[in-house]
């Protein structure tokens, strides 16, 4: 098994991206025969009625996570939430799951999707270098067309 550190993660829904506000986080790769990885984030107490839920309907979830440093691309995840501890004031939310390849990189899918979305020139520049910098993911998970 390899432990990385989980930098920040993000639940995507649909066309919506929300980040997932952690206080703290780990990634562990299983390197199982099923290719397994374990998502636990430690987290405030207001997000939790989300995850039950999740957790009692078995729902799976798609997550984007960036791993070890900030400026990493972030990977995509499907998961189920597998079990939630509470503590006083935190939780803790473990999710399985497994990596999901895509074939492009970060930056080939960020470049693809400003220049359909008209971005050129000085602009398409501009926008390109602020949203590598920031790592934003909403267009990560295209709709079936």
């Amino acid at each position: 098994m390899k432990t990385f550190k989980l930098i920040s993660i993000q639940l995507l829904q649909g066309e919506n991206a929300t980040v997932i506000p952690i206080l703290d986080g780990l990634i562990i790769n299983k390197e199982d025969d099923h290719h397994n990885w374990l998502i636990e984030l430690y987290m405030d107490h207001p997000d939790y009625s989300f995850f039950e839920n999740a957790l009692n309907d078995g729902q799976k979830l798609l997550v984007h996570a960036v791993i070890s440093k900030k400026e990493n691309d972030p990977a995509p995840f499907e998961v189920i939430v597998h079990s939630i501890s509470k503590f006083t004031d935190t939780i803790s939310v473990l999710l399985q799951g497994s990596l999901k390849r895509n074939r492009k990189d970060y930056a080939e899918m960020l470049l693809d999707h400003l220049l359909e979305s008209g971005y050129e020139g000085k602009a398409l520049s501009e926008r390109f270098k602020e949203l590598m910098h920031s790592k934003q993911q909403l267009f990560l998970e295209k709709k079936p067309q």
